[in-house]
């Protein structure tokens, strides 16, 4: 750090009470990478557990230094990320606040800010203003109107921003997509689709009561108290709950395979298991979406769960020829012939799908007598493998269309799209009726 920048930072540590003094740029395991006329600048704003997880990706893929790092838990969050940092002999300076960060870094190409939602707007909006390149974790904003300020934002500054739905540049899907579904048509005809999301009961985010971020700081970036901030997904005004955090990823999935957006939606959700006083948004939601394609119409059901991780996270896509079955986790899904549809022998040859493997033979007492039972059919293999970290191939692509390479898989415009319909649907339960959308509501 520079005097001026180590005096700054020392004010903002005394006005949260922790009197933190970051190292400053140590070189660490043998001291910074030599730079490369390829290299990208960044910078993180938000620390946390998102934050962290796009840090630990990025650090996997070369020609990216970071060059700052912001997030308003000094003593906590902005300490194991500056010291994270380090250790990879990157140098970078440390802020509690994005707009000194923003008044004093120079020479950045482009940031990741992965705060809470109610914070994407305003702080996306400042970055694409000061010529930054920006990708911004899901949900794009928690309101419709500043998801459409991001998107004009970007248009205006003629500067990129990509949404985080990260499966939008995964090898997986993207396989699914563009040759199990747009080129090889297995499916035949979509019709229905179902996914969810579950996850077990658990308790409230804590905190280290020795790292208490004050309350002046809490409420200069909108939290009425630590509980709030630790929790932000919860509360309303801050973040959308469980349909927004998790249903957000897959219900993208579901307009981009379809090539559609919902043209109704019916849903049904409440606080039906923890406590309204700090779990304002839904815990359960289940919610029907209607899609009209130009195939016909395609009805698809959504659930998620926050008291039952039975079978975790899936999407299903059936056709009146097959069935698509996928997850992000990589050791999940399949795809499943109709019996009346035609051999797939050639799509195997191809490379589009691996063959099942062989059933072993059954004696004739093991045969199936009972002419009711369908048999399901075997699977086919998805013959792409994926053990990167999930986040990985997102970040390479917004990275390599700031380069020029590529153009970006999930532009603002398509993150709105799903901002829509998420949102939607917390309007739908709200409402107990069912909601009709018109195409110009997915439009700016």
């Amino acid at each position: 750090m520079t005097d001026m920048q180590r005096r700054s930072f020392l004010r903002y540590a005394a006005a949260t009470g922790a009197g933190l003094l970051l190292a400053s740029h140590d070189r660490a395991l043998g001291g910074e990478e030599p730079s490369s006329s390829d290299d990208l600048q960044i910078a993180l704003i938000g620390a946390g557990a998102q934050g962290q997880v796009l840090m630990n990706a990025c650090l996997k893929i070369p020609n990216v230094r970071f060059r700052a790092v912001v997030d308003i838990w000094e003593a906590y969050n902005l300490r194991r990320a500056h010291r994270m940092l380090q250790k990879f002999g990157h140098t970078a300076n440390a802020y509690i606040d994005y707009r000194e960060m923003l008044a004093k870094e120079k020479g950045l190409d482009a940031v990741l800010i992965a705060t809470p939602d109610h914070w994407h707007a305003e702080q996306t909006v400042e970055c694409l203003k000061a010529g930054l390149h920006v990708y911004c974790e899901k949900e794009m904003a928690n309101t419709l109107e500043g998801a459409r300020r991001m998107v004009l934002a970007a248009r205006q500054t003629k500067k990129l921003l990509q949404i985080g739905h990260q499966r939008r540049s995964n090898p997986r899907y993207l396989h699914c997509y563009k040759k199990l579904i747009q080129d090889a048509k297995l499916l035949g005809r979509i019709t229905a689709i179902n996914g969810q999301w579950n996850r077990s009961v658990q308790p409230d985010n804590g905190w280290p009561k020795d790292a208490v971020i004050g309350q002046a700081v809490l409420q200069r970036f909108g939290f009425k108290s630590m509980h709030q901030f630790r929790n932000w997904r919860w509360y309303k005004g801050l973040g959308g709950g469980p349909i927004v955090d998790l249903g957000s990823h897959q219900i993208d999935i579901y307009s981009w395979f379809l090539n559609a957006n919902p043209h109704t939606i019916v849903a049904s959700g409440g606080t039906d298991y923890y406590d309204k006083a700090t779990h304002e948004w839904y815990d359960t939601v289940l919610a029907t979406l209607e899609y009209n394609t130009p195939a016909g119409k395609v009805r698809a059901f959504y659930q998620t769960l926050s008291t039952n991780s039975n079978q975790g996270y899936f999407e299903t896509f059936m056709g009146d020829q097959g069935t698509l079955a996928i997850s992000e986790s990589g050791g999940r899904g399949g795809v499943y012939r109709e019996p009346a549809a035609p051999e797939w022998e050639k799509w195997v040859s191809m490379g589009y799908l691996k063959a099942p493997a062989p059933e072993p033979k059954k004696a004739a007492s093991e045969a199936v007598l009972d002419v009711r039972e369908t048999i399901a059919p075997p699977a086919h293999e998805i013959p792409v493998k994926f053990d990167d970290p999930y986040h990985k191939p997102h970040l390479e692509n917004f990275f390599n269309a700031v380069r020029g390479k590529e153009p970006l898989n999930c532009p603002a415009e398509i993150g709105y799209e799903t901002a829509v319909t998420v949102l939607r649907i917390n309007d739908a339960i709200e409402r107990g009726a069912k909601m009709t959308l018109d195409p110009s509501a997915f439009r700016i």
